[in-house]
């Protein structure tokens, strides 16, 4: 039988640890791109070709508004906003914690490099006691990742 408990997962970026987090989906790494291409050609061959988009990630955390991670990452932002060329890009990891049911533990690790904050936040007020207003969604994009099970 196998078993896969998960839990007390780590999220950092650039060294910070991040702990506001809101409810449901909080962290999302997503890899939108394909790693291969692949084409058919004449007389039954096929054309294999790395594409290097599939390299890149979209990171999306939803925090607790005003907290201090949402400052932190909104800091990062005017940072990139200042000046771009003299932006220093995000590294980060993502690390799930994985146990078997008799007390082992497996890191599955997803780092990241070369990252900028895509966009700003949606913001939204609401009189119907919606909590998402007290939520900030965060999206950042990386230009390379690397996965290791430990």
């Amino acid at each position: 039988m196998s078993v896969s408990l998960t839990g007390s997962d780590v999220v950092t970026l650039n060294g910070r640890v991040f702990h506001d987090f809101a409810q449901g989906d909080v962290i999302t790494l997503d890899f939108p791109g394909e790693l291969v291409k692949a084409e058919p050609s004449k007389n039954g061959n096929i054309i294999y070709a790395l594409n290097v988009a599939g390299l890149m990630s979209k990171l999306t955390m939803r925090l607790l508004l005003g907290g201090p991670d949402d400052q932190y990452i909104n800091s990062l932002l005017a940072s990139q906003l200042q000046d771009l060329s003299l932006f220093i890009l995000v590294v980060g990891s993502f690390v799930k914690r994985v146990g078997d049911g008799q007390g082992n533990v497996t890191n599955v690790i997803y780092n990241t490099l070369g990252g900028v904050v895509n966009k700003f936040p949606k913001a939204k007020t609401t009189t119907s006691g919606d909590v998402e207003q007290s939520v900030v969604e965060w999206v950042l994009d990386f230009g390379q990742n690397s996965r290791a099970i430990m």
